[in-house]
């Protein structure tokens, strides 16, 4: 698990890394845009691509905090046991549409690789974004499979 952890927290730092980035090229756009007339271009275009693998790279913390919603309306006066359980399979049932997304977006990646699709303004390699995405996918299903497994005793170092 402390694998698990480490590559958790890899991917939060990266995220965070890449949304200071987008932000910052933002800002640049934008006071360009208002003061001079000069634009970054294809700057939406980036932001979207970057915004979409740093969600990405988040989920893998995440789930390994045990950070998503939960609506616990219906169980909160069941047994202990119960809300265990029903945490663990929530764990799995989270395992498997991460790894689904990951297969998924893995055959998005290769079309996009054989496709040598981009986007519209500066012609960006969609792959590129596949290839960002696909990783954290796999590692929040490889977490969420152990804590369906495990359990959740397991204490996350902030």
């Amino acid at each position: 698990m402390r694998l698990l952890q480490w590559l958790a927290r890899f991917c939060a730092v990266l995220a965070g890394v890449l949304m200071t980035v987008i932000t910052l090229m933002t800002c640049v756009s934008l006071i360009g845009r208002n003061t001079t007339g000069w634009t970054i271009v294809g700057d939406i275009e980036l932001t979207a691509s970057a915004a979409g693998a740093a969600i990405a790279l988040f989920l893998p913390w995440c789930q390994l905090r045990r950070a998503n919603i939960m609506v616990d309306f219906f169980t909160v006066r069941a047994a202990e046991s119960t809300q265990r359980l029903l945490d663990r399979f929530g764990a799995f049932l989270m395992a498997v549409v991460m790894a689904l997304m990951c297969w998924r977006s893995a055959i998005g990646g290769a079309s996009a690789w054989v496709s040598h699709s981009g986007s519209m303004m500066l012609g960006f390699p969609e792959w590129i974004v596949y290839s960002l995405i696909v990783p954290p996918l796999a590692l929040c299903a490889a977490i969420a499979l152990v804590q369906a497994l495990r359990g959740f005793d397991v204490e996350v170092a902030p």
